[in-house]
């Protein structure tokens, strides 16, 4: 039988849960974004993405409130404030490539862009899987989780520097390098904030092991 990790409270992981998977739908969407060269559709699917930021911010803020009103919580009210804000600027970062893709009226997304949009949706459902067991004594799967998402990190570092140099190949159209240099500092930046989720959630389990 599994030791439990953190006291039951369902109230804070389900708000957990619900964010990290608000992430891994944005992330989804992202990847949807750059695959496609429909500009209605592209109008679409920003506006979806934004639709899940919104939501996402709106359980940040009920994970805020419900810090102010509770007087036991199942983590240290630092863990529970830091790991809720880490999960939001993941999705607030998918919401900013997507509303800057839309600002910049970007053609045919370079290959680079698809495959770091597609290590963004395998770290952000790596995340979800880690909360999703946080209160279960799972140590070992948040663990594993979280080392993933490391990994991934280090695969996305290395796309993002691929096809950053890729990109300045052929500088025919400097208009076009800038808008994209700005986006893939962008897609890497998530990653590294996908990152420092794992290790929010890692500190806490080790804390609270």
């Amino acid at each position: 039988m599994a030791l439990r990790l953190l006291p039951r409270d369902e109230r804070f992981f389900d708000l957990f849960a619900k964010v990290a998977t608000l992430n891994v739908e944005a992330a989804r969407v992202l990847g949807e974004l750059f695959a496609t060269n429909d500009a209605a559709r592209r109008v679409a699917l920003v506006e979806e993405i934004k639709r899940y930021e919104h939501d996402a911010d709106e359980l940040t803020h009920a994970v805020v409130a419900r810090l102010d009103r509770s007087f036991i919580t199942p983590l240290d009210r630092e863990d529970i404030h830091l790991l809720a804000s880490r999960l939001d600027d993941v999705i607030d970062l998918i919401d900013g490539i997507a509303r800057r893709s839309q600002i910049f009226r970007i053609g045919s997304a370079p290959q680079g862009a698809i495959l770091l949009a597609e290590v963004i949706q395998r770290a952000a459902a790596e995340l979800l899987k880690a909360v999703q067991v946080m209160d279960r004594g799972k140590v070992m799967t948040v663990f594993d989780s979280c080392r993933e998402v490391k990994r991934l990190e280090e695969e996305g570092d290395a796309l993002y520097h691929e096809w950053l140099g890729r990109l300045f190949d052929d500088v025919q159209d400097p208009v076009n390098v800038i808008k994209w240099k700005e986006l893939y500092d962008t897609l890497e930046r998530t990653l590294d904030s996908a990152e420092d989720v794992a290790n929010v959630l890692e500190s806490v389990s080790i804390k609270h092991g």
